[in-house]
């Protein structure tokens, strides 16, 4: 019994974890500085949140970049330019509330991270999720 209450995430932990995912890590990272300056590290749940928010910040940096990249080699070939362009425009047009398919895809992601994280649970993602406990064993 006194595991299972010690395993249990703080007020304060679950905060942090939550408010890592919509400010991309900073929070997390201000708080693991803050951790490392009074020497108390922090647990395996915010280090998990944490760190995980930092990963799927630059996994969207750098993906959001490739796209760019890749667009602008296609955009001189004659057709391919246009179904590329075709392309990036249905995934870019507001479909809901003024928001595009991109947007609604990244908020619910973000909502789904940062409810699971406040609420005191470990959110899965595919591949991301199994990387980052691998990480902290």
């Amino acid at each position: 019994m006194y595991r299972e209450e010690q395993a249990k995430p703080y007020v304060i932990e679950r905060i942090v974890s939550a408010l890592t995912y919509p400010t991309t890590g900073i929070i997390g990272v201000i708080w693991l500085i803050l951790g490392w300056i009074t020497k108390s590290y922090p647990r395996k749940f915010t280090q998990y949140h944490i760190y995980q928010s930092i990963f799927l910040s630059l996994a969207f940096v750098i993906l959001d970049y490739l796209v760019r990249i890749i667009a602008n080699m296609f955009a001189y070939v004659p057709i391919i330019n246009r179904i590329i362009a075709q392309l990036l425009y249905w995934f870019n047009m507001p479909v809901l509330f003024e928001y595009s398919i991109i947007q609604i895809f990244i908020y619910s992601l973000l909502i789904y991270l940062t409810v699971t994280a406040f609420l005191g649970k470990y959110s899965y993602i595919p591949f991301v999720s199994d990387n980052i406990k691998q990480l902290l064993r």
